[in-house]
């Protein structure tokens, strides 16, 4: 979303489900995302568990760590729809592997009889990575290690931490480090000249570090170079 401002507003976000495919009953169990503003996050961030009203396969337990018995106290996705939806507005998403995600919130809208989100509106990075990196591994932990990102603490998958990972790894794959860190300097530079200057007298003044000597060899090598000279503008009369 481009503000009147030129703000740019971007959201990376994650799920996590009970299996691969919505269509086969599977449900979300988790949403996490993180919101942008010039690429920048903001550290407003949207975090749901959801019980998926139904039992919870090994398969997808060994990936997350989500149990149906953990899962069974928090809300239903028809609870949080509205916050989600406001949450995420009309800016783009930006998510990996984005269209599996984007299917079962999707199929969870839809359940709903909610306005579906278009695909116009997805930034997938597993394509941008695999444009920029072909033939590498594009997985995120891949790409962490790639662009040097500190993943240590995903010993499962989470989606607000993924969500989190991934901002980082969408700013490297567009090439907007560099960018973010001008616009730091700029920032800095200019909070720093909006800042009056404190001057205080030094009690013991520096002694002065030019000789009489130097001051005779200066005056020699401006005679050298000729009436109009701009230095001599700057010889003090003896």
């Amino acid at each position: 979303m481009q503000t009147s401002l030129n703000i740019m507003r971007e959201i990376v976000f994650d799920t996590e489900t009970t299996g691969l495919d919505p269509l086969q009953g599977h449900r979300l169990v988790e949403i996490g995302c993180i919101e942008l503003l010039n690429r920048i996050p903001t550290g407003n961030n949207f975090h749901r568990y959801l019980n998926p009203e139904r039992d919870m396969p090994s398969e997808a337990f060994a990936v997350h760590g989500l149990s149906a018995d953990f899962l069974k106290s928090h809300p239903l996705f028809a609870a949080v729809a509205d916050e989600f939806i406001d949450f995420i507005g009309d800016a783009p998403l930006i998510a990996h592997n984005a269209f599996f995600d984007l299917g079962f919130i999707n199929a969870e809208l839809n359940r709903l009889q909610r306005q579906l989100i278009g695909r116009e509106r997805i930034v997938d990075t597993l394509l941008l990575a695999r444009r920029k990196h072909p033939g590498g591994q594009n997985k995120l932990d891949d790409l962490c290690a790639r662009y040097r990102i500190d993943n240590s603490r995903r010993t499962k998958h989470g989606a607000l931490l993924d969500a989190e990972l991934l901002a980082e790894v969408y700013i490297e794959l567009i090439g907007a480090r560099q960018a973010l860190l001008g616009l730091t300097n700029v920032s800095v530079a200019a909070a720093n000249a909006s800042r009056q200057a404190v001057l205080r007298p030094r009690p013991d003044p520096l002694q002065p570090r030019m000789t009489d000597e130097d001051r005779a060899a200066h005056r020699a090598f401006v005679a050298t170079l000729g009436e109009t000279a701009v230095w001599r503008k700057y010889l003090t009369v003896e």
